[in-house]
């Protein structure tokens, strides 16, 4: 009996996540982050221990669950979860994920200035890390993070809330908002008629006065989809007399009753299992205003930008894990005399997988890098174009990449024993959260249509390093062909917002990734014809740099 002799690859842990990942590594540091790479490699490596993981596997094995009343018949109307869902709560809230786009990072509560901290760009990559291991709890991170971003149009109450809002421990109680050392919080958009289309909610907010500064309403109406339900308030949009208003409700009033609101029940969800999303119905229940009233849904949108920006994260961390995972079983298992990452098939596989997280990470944190500047013209054309883009490629790119991972292991990842059953089933969520790829398609036609001289500005970046490759300056081509036309190209939109986003990747990586990446990307995606499998014809010495390139370097104790 020799060494691995039940041909099998080693357990998934004892990894930096960090540090095994160079395109990461690399993204960070080129687009405006490199003085976070000490904390995030510390993030990283605490969240590859053996016993992180384990508590990744065991907060989705044990899901929230919905209790409605106590022993005496009242209602409680509360979420009991696993207590590594806490566990992870604590951690993203220690790392300052939760507030990240608004607090830099490091020990202090140095505020963020633009263009200098890389606040987002090192807040996407902890998203990155994080939602490997366990992607679920990341829901209330991203709306607390997002909703900072509506408070900060009502001064007087994200004045009063800051600091609880910018604090990094993390407060579990079910008190009232004024008890707790720190809050959380949720939305509350959608409804059963509209779904997407907000503009056709029903619940109604009747206005109670004025008091401390804070415009007080009652809300009344049922929501479809309350995401992170425990949270200690939520932002929801009413209507008002003069229109769709935003609110802030919390969930307990300041005497520590329930805030006249009950859960009809948890959403029993395909993937996303160990955090809660709950139907809910509110009665009187007391908000404040935020916003301009009847601006509900302008008041809302950088809230909701900035959760696209946290799909788009997930994705890319989703696709990440697989990916790991296909390479080291592939490493390490052997069929018909070789190991697998040798036999030539699976290898263009695995090198062509491998191109897919190369782009979606350098989108990812191309686009962050955008976030990071809201006071430049052209970053912010890119930030509003590229959103819906980015968003609706790498969401799109992540369920297929998690399957085909899934097959590199064969039976073994089919199971539950192995990560990436849970990977596929979390991979769809982001395409779908925050709008679907319709939505981002018809957002993206709508810059084109109403804000040209964002896609003009867009063009011109990608300009800048297309013209000097043939393979991008066709795809370029292709490109500005549609861009001055988008009323024509309505119902072939998701052709030319995939286009886009393929030339936008091609043109980072030709831009900052070693030649052989750009070199295969370009002739695997501008070149070769449309394709719907992992097993493009990559330039020749491309699949074993690819391969090494991704390659996960698991703890040798492991093996």
């Amino acid at each position: 009996m020799g060494e691995n002799e039940h041909n099998q690859s080693p357990i998934y842990a004892g990894i930096n996540l960090f540090e095994s990942d160079r395109a990461l590594k690399e993204a960070v540091a080129r687009e405006g982050a490199e003085h976070r790479l000490g904390e995030l490699t510390g993030l990283g490596a605490s969240l590859g221990a053996r016993e992180t993981l384990e508590a990744g596997r065991l907060a989705n094995r044990h899901p929230p669950e919905l209790v409605t009343h106590d022993a005496k018949g009242e209602r409680v109307d509360r979420v009991e979860f696993h207590p590594s869902y806490h566990g992870f709560m604590a951690q993203s809230f220690a790392a300052g994920l939760h507030c990240g786009s608004w607090v830099a990072g490091g020990a202090g509560a140095e505020p963020v200035v633009p263009g200098r901290n890389g606040a987002n760009v090192a807040r996407a990559a902890g998203a990155v890390l994080v939602c490997q291991v366990e992607a679920g709890h990341y829901c209330p991170i991203t709306m607390t993070n997002a909703g900072i971003a509506t408070l900060r149009q009502e001064p007087n109450l994200m004045g009063e809330l800051a600091p609880q809002l910018m604090r990094r421990t993390y407060d579990r109680a079910d008190k009232p908002v004024g008890a707790k050392a720190s809050i959380t919080l949720g939305m509350a958009l959608t409804e059963r008629q509209g779904g997407s289309d907000v503009r056709r909610n029903r619940a109604r907010a009747v206005a109670l006065g004025t008091g401390g500064g804070k415009r007080r309403y009652a809300i009344s109406g049922e929501k479809w989809f309350v995401s992170a339900p425990m949270a200690d308030a939520h932002v929801v949009l009413a209507q008002t007399e003069t229109g769709l208003g935003t609110f802030l409700v919390p969930r307990r009033r300041e005497d520590g009753r329930l805030n006249g609101f009950r859960f009809q029940r948890l959403k029993d969800k395909l993937g996303n299992r160990s955090n809660a999303t709950a139907e809910v119905i509110y009665e009187e229940a007391e908000g404040y205003g935020v916003g301009e009233p009847g601006r509900g849904i302008a008041t809302i949108m950088e809230m909701v930008t900035l959760t696209r920006l946290d799909c788009i994260s997930g994705s890319t961390g989703l696709m990440r894990a697989a990916l790991s995972r296909a390479l080291l079983h592939a490493g390490h298992r052997a069929a018909f005399g070789r190991r697998l990452v040798e036999q030539p098939l699976m290898a263009r596989v695995l090198a062509d997988m491998a191109l897919d997280v190369e782009a979606a990470t350098a989108l990812t944190f191309r686009l962050a890098h955008a976030f990071d500047r809201p006071d430049d013209p052209a970053e912010q054309a890119w930030r509003r174009l590229m959103t819906p883009v980015t968003k609706y490629w790498v969401c799109k790119v992540a369920p297929g990449l998690v399957a085909e991972a899934m097959e590199c292991l064969g039976g073994n990842g089919y199971v539950e024993d192995d990560e990436l059953a849970r990977l596929y089933r979390e991979a769809p969520v982001n395409s779908i959260w925050e709008g679907s790829g319709n939505i981002m398609c018809l957002d993206v036609l709508r810059v084109l249509q109403k804000e040209p001289e964002a896609a003009q500005i867009v063009i011109e970046l990608l300009s800048e390093a297309a013209r000097a490759e043939p393979l991008l300056a066709k795809g370029l081509e292709r490109v500005e062909h549609y861009v001055h036309r988008p009323r024509e190209i309505e119902s072939a939109a998701r052709a030319f917002v995939e286009s886009l986003a393929v030339l936008a990747a091609g043109t980072i990586l030709a831009a900052g990734a070693p030649g052989f990446v750009a070199e295969a990307f370009a002739a695997s995606r501008l070149a070769a014809a449309f394709r719907r499998t992992y097993s493009s014809d990559l330039p020749a010495g491309a699949e074993k740099a690819l391969i090494d390139r991704a390659m996960p370097n698991v703890d040798a104790a492991q093996r």
